[in-house]
């Protein structure tokens, strides 16, 4: 017995930086919005984005456990082109995506130091800390700081929804409209919310890296039933908070007539403020800390899952492992991140919804990426996905192939 759970203590951890990455933009930001313009009409579109996405996260652990690797050096054995094709849809997205989560971070930031000081400094800061960790500690300083800062947010998000629930939905001003879901504004919402829900599938492929280097710290291979047990109490936490974050923006600001901010910093604001309505104004600071630590854990998650998957690929592709090319795709990607950040300041939503967008429009082909990849001959008939797990990710690539087009569909039409 002690031995199992010996084993299990070496396992968990990359379920764990799977669902600090998940919780950022997506919850704070996109499910909080969605409750606070819809209420509890986009509820069912949140449930059925984590559902559809599900088996192509899962088929990256499954993978990882099978063999021993992450699914993209299965990728190198299907196809090289498929590494090609990976590397320009990363490439195209890799910039924005870490700028909107770490110009979030920025503004929760701004609010905790209460500080006259731009955005755009509070996100250099961000990243100067974000390199220096991750060029010098690498996985043992992500393992540890989100396994705490999570830890916080997830008991201080229930205790704000179960209060919220129990006081019930805040009255509806006279003058409150409520936004048409199917109005072209909501449809191209709609779109934004699924695309990090949890997150984007293209970054499904950061697991197996993380399940290597858990592996290495560890010096344990772990079972498929341990590696499946991470990988599903992290991604469990990440759908329930999913729902939480829409319930509390639904219960605390649905009807009130108040509009979220495009300022980063007044929307953390605004974001706190739903919490302490509903646990009380001592809560200010543990909230704002806990609030900011989660989006500095997804900023530094994000920036570490972009250079593993970088230096990966480029190994592929070149059959030669360089030892600098990690902190130097981690530079890139800070640098590029930080010019999008400048051209955005005072724009969050849109900042958001573009990366969210531009995650579903490909979500489609990394889902197919990861479907092929499970069914190859690398993997075997014992690390098979069963049947029900088939079948859901062939209606989840339908799922997520009808929206893509009923995007483009609004954007022409």
């Amino acid at each position: 017995m002690q031995t199992r759970l010996n084993n299990l203590l070496k396992t968990l951890g990359p379920g764990i930086i799977f669902a600090g990455m998940c919780i950022g933009v997506s919850h704070l930001v996109q499910s909080t919005r969605a409750g606070a313009d819809y209420g509890f009409s986009l509820l069912i579109f949140v449930i059925a984005a984590n559902l559809f996405k599900y088996p192509f996260f899962e088929f990256s652990s499954r993978y990882t456990a099978a063999t021993g690797r992450s699914i993209l050096d299965g990728y190198a054995k299907v196809g090289i082109w498929i590494l090609w094709v990976y590397g320009a849809v990363t490439f195209m997205s890799m910039f924005i995506v870490t700028a909107t989560v770490t110009f979030v971070a920025a503004g929760l930031l701004s609010n905790l130091m209460g500080l006259n000081v731009s955005t755009d400094l509070w996100a250099a800061l961000i990243f100067f800390l974000c390199v220096v960790l991750l060029s010098t500690g690498k996985y043992n300083a992500l393992d540890g700081l989100l396994k705490v800062v999570s830890t916080v947010l997830l008991f201080s998000t229930l205790t704000a929804a179960t209060i919220a629930f129990i006081n019930g939905r805040v009255p509806m001003a006279e003058e409150f409209v409520p936004k048409e879901v199917l109005a072209p504004e909501g449809i191209i919402f709609l779109i934004a919310l699924m695309g990090w829900m949890p997150t984007a599938v293209d970054m499904s492929t950061w697991t197996g890296l993380w399940a290597e280097a858990r592996m290495k710290q560890t010096g344990y291979r772990p079972t498929k039933k341990e590696t499946l047990l991470d990988f599903n109490l992290g991604y469990g936490i990440t759908a329930l908070l999913a729902i939480v974050f829409l319930s509390l923006g639904a219960l605390v600001l649905f009807g009130t007539g108040i509009t979220l901010s495009n300022s980063s910093a007044a929307f953390a604001g605004q974001l706190i403020g739903m919490y302490t309505s509903s646990i009380g104004e001592w809560s200010y600071i543990i909230i704002a800390a806990a609030a900011f630590s989660t989006m500095f854990s997804t900023s530094i998650t994000v920036l570490d899952g972009y250079g593993r998957s970088m230096e990966r690929l480029q190994m592929l592709l070149s059959g030669k492992s360089r030892r600098w090319s990690y902190t130097m795709w981690i530079g890139v990607v800070t640098i590029g991140a930080y010019v999008v950040i400048s051209q955005f300041l005072n724009d969050l939503k849109s900042l958001v919804d573009l990366a969210t967008i531009l995650s579903f429009v490909i979500a489609p082909l990394a889902a197919y990426l990861n479907y092929r990849v499970i069914l190859s001959r690398d993997v075997t008939n014992d690390f098979q996905p069963p049947y029900w797990l088939k079948l859901l990710a062939q209606a989840g690539l339908v799922f997520l192939t009808l929206f893509t087009l009923i995007y483009f569909g609004e954007l022409l039409f």
